[in-house]
Formats: structure tokens, C-alpha cells, sequence
């Protein structure tokens, strides 16, 4: 089987964007391919490096939350990515290959920086996460990694850099990762711009039905339909996007054309919507909350995770320092 790599920053709560746009699709993935799947803890720091008092915890909580989705230490590798010193070390030394440029024109350098204005994020750290980056991929060997297509240019860098190794040491020792372009819906936040922790207007994966019922009524609607007599239009309505997530044929239908012809009105779209939510959920909150009172079996099954991933790192790292002329046993 091809091996897959993929990795979530616990930087917070894990959200409807993360589940729809990451882990519904690792689930799908770890039957299909050898995968490996990591919480990327230390690329937290480049953006948390000023207060990391609760990145442990947002790590734990996020493996709670894959492992809720249905991401099974059975079928994939599950492991922290700060537990593997190899992450460090192939960083380190791809950076001293990699030029300023290549990083500087990564197009989510500039996007993130304006995304996060509360963060001071002129850090040679920042600057060079996507090295890093590089070096979880090409530590495992990964053929492909799923990606939305504005990702795309992050494992272009990784694949030139590849290139850039092999024709400096004249040793072909990587794989160079193909993106494997999985269908991600853009899910919005209540206020329509992208679903964000640092927006504020996400829906938590641990949201309970009354919190869920709560946001629904603040999600926005087609702003010109001001009274329940005009008909809207659905395709700039959040509430109706969040239908496609969670709802079945008969009611997406049903929200379409009540919407279009002022059949049903925004309230009623919405309370639908969030009954719909709350059946789609149900199964991840009863996970949740098992791996809440079981955290030890869950960080067994990582830590024997850890173990299988630093077993494939060190051996790629052998290579490496073959490759470089730096190996001395």
C-alpha cells in the first residue's frame, strides 16, 4: 500500500472545518493507504510560542477528537509529533539547504500573517515551518499527502527540496510526495468568512445540542431576504452550507426550494438545520466522551504509535547522514 502522511495543529478546539476538511477524510483514507497521522505539537509553537502552557492539553484533546471521528490506531499509525527528535533533526538539517526565497513566496506565508494580527509571527520559526513541514513528509517516505488545492504549493517546496538534496549529495534517497487532492468543502463560520478559532465564529466538536441550537440562530442568511414573504437565496446562505454537511437528500431539498420560493422561513431553515447537526454528531460526542474516561487506553495506543513512527524516522535518518558524509557509526 502507498503510504499517506498527514498532520493537525493543536492549536485549540478541533471544529467542524477540521472534521470536514481533515479528519472525515483520514478516516476514509486509513482503508485505502498505509497512513500515518500526527498532532503536529511543535508547529503549534509558531504561532503559540508565547504561551505553550496549554498545548499538552490541546494535544490530548485533539487525539480525543480523532480517535471520536473514527480514526483507528488498528489501520494507521497515530502519533505526537514532538516525540520524534527526527522531526528536529531533518528540520534542522533541510534548512541549511533551503533558500530564503523558495520560503518567502509560500503563498499561506502572507495569508497566515494576516489571519493572526494578534500574534507577532516575525520569527525565523514561522518563516520556516514549511521546512518543517518538509521534513514530516520526507521523514516517512510519503508518496502522497492529501491536500486542498491551496496547499498545493506548500509540498511543491518539499518536492523541490527533494530535488535540491539529491543533486547536492548525488544520493536519490527520497520519494517525492505527490498531492493526493481529496474533495474539502470550504466550511464556513457563523459570519460566513472561514471557520476559524481565531475568527470566533466556530462550532466546536464537543459543542453539546443546546450550544449547537444556539449558534445555528446566530448563523447568517442571505442578507437580502429581510422579511419571511421574500424568497432567498440559498447558495450565499451559511445556514444552507451547513445543510449540505450534515443533512440528507430529502432535507437539503427541501431547504433549497423552501428557501428559494419563500416556502419555510430563515428561523425554521435554521432549527432544521441544527436537529440535523445534532443527529450527525451524535456518534462522535459518544465517542468523545469514552475517550474522556479512558485517556490511558488512548495514550497506550499512542504511545505504541510513537514507537512505530520513531522506528521508520531513524531508519530515514541513517540515510540522511549517509547521504550528507555525517555518519560515524
Amino acid at each position: 500500500m502507498e503510504r499517506v502522511l498527514a498532520g493537525i495543529r493543536p492549536t485549540g478546539k478541533l471544529h467542524w472545518g477540521n472534521f470536514f476538511g481533515a479528519l472525515q477524510n483520514w478516516v476514509k483514507l486509513q482503508n485505502e493507504y498505509e497512513c500515518f497521522f500526527f498532532v503536529a505539537d511543535w508547529h503549534s509553537l509558531t504561532s503559540e510560542y508565547a504561551n505553550t502552557s496549554k498545548i499538552n492539553q490541546w494535544t490530548l484533546e485533539v487525539l480525543k477528537d480523532v480517535f471520536a471521528a473514527g480514526v483507528s490506531p488498528e489501520k494507521a499509525t497515530i502519533f505526537i509529533q514532538s516525540q520524534i527528535p527526527e522531526h528536529a533533526e531533518l528540520h534542522l538539517l533541510l534548512s541549511m539547504i533551503t533558500p530564503l526565497g523558495w520560503l518567502e513566496r509560500v503563498p499561506t506565508y502572507k495569508e497566515m500573517k494576516q489571519e493572526l494580527t494578534d500574534k507577532d509571527l516575525n520569527t525565523y520559526g514561522f518563516l520556516g515551518y514549511p521546512v518543517l513541514q518538509s521534513a514530516d513528509i520526507l521523514l516517512y517516505n510519503a508518496k502522497k499527502v492529501p491536500v486542498g488545492e491551496d496547499q498545493v504549493a506548500h509540498l511543491e517546496l518539499t518536492r523541490e527540496l527533494v530535488r535540491r538534496f539529491h543533486s547536492l549529495t548525488g544520493k536519490n534517497i527520497f520519494v517525492e510526495p505527490q498531492p493526493l487532492l481529496t474533495p474539502t468543502p470550504r466550511v464556513p463560520g457563523l459570519d460566513r468568512r472561514k471557520m476559524s478559532k481565531s475568527f470566533g465564529n466556530a462550532i466546536w466538536l464537543d459543542d453539546q445540542p443546546k450550544e449547537i441550537q444556539a449558534k445555528a440562530m446566530l448563523t447568517l442568511t442571505d442578507p437580502a431576504r429581510t422579511h419571511r414573504n421574500i424568497p432567498g437565496n440559498p447558495d450565499v446562505c451559511t445556514v444552507y452550507d451547513f445543510h449540505k454537511l450534515v443533512s440528507d437528500q430529502k432535507t437539503l431539498q427541501w431547504s433549497n426550494e423552501g428557501c428559494r420560493n419563500a416556502g419555510i422561513g430563515c428561523v425554521e431553515c435554521k432549527k432544521a438545520m441544527a436537529e440535523k447537526a445534532i443527529d450527525f454528531f451524535k456518534e462522535f460526542r459518544e465517542k468523545k466522551d469514552h475517550w474522556n474516561k479512558h485517556e490511558k487506553q488512548l495514550l497506550a495506543a499512542v504511545a505504541e504509535g510513537n514507537k512505530r513512527a520513531h522506528q521508520v524516522a531513524s531508519k530515514m535518518m541513517e540515510k540522511v547522514k549517509g547521504a550528507l558524509g555525517i555518519k560515524w557509526n
